[in-house]
């Protein structure tokens, strides 16, 4: 029976679908990075060579999918799933995953991703956020069965004590590390009673140790975290992309514990110096204000001293004044009442005198009255009414 052919078309179908049988996480490509191309900021290309053959492995892969930063010239390995492209009938590989290989691929993959988030603004000093004096609850991102998480623990307790702490337990390196660091900062944000500081911390080691330190995503979600981040790793060597980005750098998870909360020690002392301070300045206060107190106690006296001395000398100037005008007066007054007494008209009366008066008016005037009108004569006892029966003009008249 005569083999059936196949089209080209159909021939590199039946490769693809023999190709989907390889387990793309047991496979690894191992090469070095030529023609690296980023297309459209979203489709990734470059092709995967060795350095003694001339085959060439075309390889392709999205940017999110791109974890470290690469250039070419670069040593990387790849896993990913084979494919033909049936269109042009190119070989090539979808990468799923790239780590690059070397301390000096390594190296460069940091400076080249370094340079990125810098330039993003992800270590700018003034979006760096003051940790709490006293914070209540801590969230700790870190392996239970790393060193530095009964250092981090054990002088946190010696210093202070009493902080509650919420601990995320991650793998601090290998495959799962990134998954399980950026899941822990999503956690402790997601929290409605959120942490007052995140720590994300490990021990120290080489640049390989450390990937899940410098990977773009850790790096991110340090950024995003709405909590304050102090992140210690290992050595003061040892500078990771996640110091960078932290809010607060510590060089060990001990010194993190330090920087994070204050000694009972440290604390003590402040308040002495303080309440030291405190009463200092209330006896200067207190010693202002008796000084204050004393020169207005002074002041007053001295005011009422004079006020008295200024009365007193009132006091006899009107004595003075009275003691001189006095006599005066009585002597003006004895004057006046003896010149009205001459003047009384009841001393002129009872010398034999008379007043005649017409309706209340007295007549100075024999001319004014008239034959027959009525007037009053009054008398230094007594008075009489009489009626007018002539009038001489040289000063004689007839009364009835």
């Amino acid at each position: 029976m005569p083999i059936q052919a196949l089209s080209v078309a159909e021939y590199l179908k039946l490769v693809n679908d023999t190709l989907r049988f390889i387990p793309s996480d047991q496979v690894v490509v191992e090469g070095e990075v030529s023609d690296y191309r980023v297309a459209q900021g979203k489709w990734v290309s470059f092709d995967l060579k060795d350095e003694t053959a001339q085959a060439v492995l075309k390889c392709f892969m999205t940017t999110w999918q791109l974890k470290v930063a690469i250039e070419d010239g670069m040593r990387v390995q790849v896993k990913g799933h084979p494919n033909v492209y049936e269109r042009f009938g190119t070989f090539k590989l979808n990468v799923e995953a790239l780590e690059p290989v070397g301390e000096g691929a390594l190296r460069r993959a940091y400076e080249l991703l370094k340079r990125k988030l810098e330039t993003e603004g992800l270590f700018d000093v003034s979006r760096k956020r003051e940790l709490p004096r006293f914070p209540q609850r801590i969230g700790l991102i870190t392996s239970r069965d790393a060193a530095a998480y009964g250092d981090f623990l054990r002088i946190l307790n010696n210093r202070w004590g009493g902080v509650k702490i919420l601990h995320a337990h991650v793998h601090v390196q290998g495959r799962e590390a990134v998954g399980e660091i950026v899941g822990a900062f999503e956690y402790f944000n997601r929290l409605d009673d959120r942490p007052d500081v995140l720590v994300l911390t490990r021990g120290g080691g080489g640049l390989e140790d450390l990937h899940a330190f410098n990977d773009e995503q850790v790096a991110r979600a340090i950024y995003a975290s709405k909590i304050p981040v102090v992140v210690a790793v290992g050595h003061e060597r040892d500078e990771s992309l996640a110091d960078f980005v932290a809010d607060v750098r510590a060089s060990t998870p001990s010194n993190a514990a330090e920087r994070i909360v204050p000694s009972r020690s440290d604390i003590s002392y402040e308040l002495e110096t303080l309440t030291g301070h405190m009463e200092s300045r209330l006896s200067h206060t207190i010693q202002d204000r008796a000084f204050v107190l004393e020169r207005a106690t002074n002041l007053i006296g001295f005011i009422l001293e004079r006020q008295k001395e200024r009365l007193s000398r009132a006091k006899e100037g009107l004595l003075l004044l009275v003691n001189s005008w006095l006599p005066r007066l009585r002597e003006g007054l004895e004057f006046s009442t003896r010149v009205l007494r001459q003047v009384d008209p009841k001393r002129v009366l009872a010398r034999g005198y008379s007043l005649v008066t017409v309706g209340g008016h007295v007549i100075r005037d024999a001319s004014t009255l008239e034959v027959g009108g009525e007037i009053t004569v009054q008398f230094a006892a007594g008075c009489a009414d009489a009626r007018v029966s002539r009038v001489n003009n040289k000063g004689q008249q007839k009364l009835v």
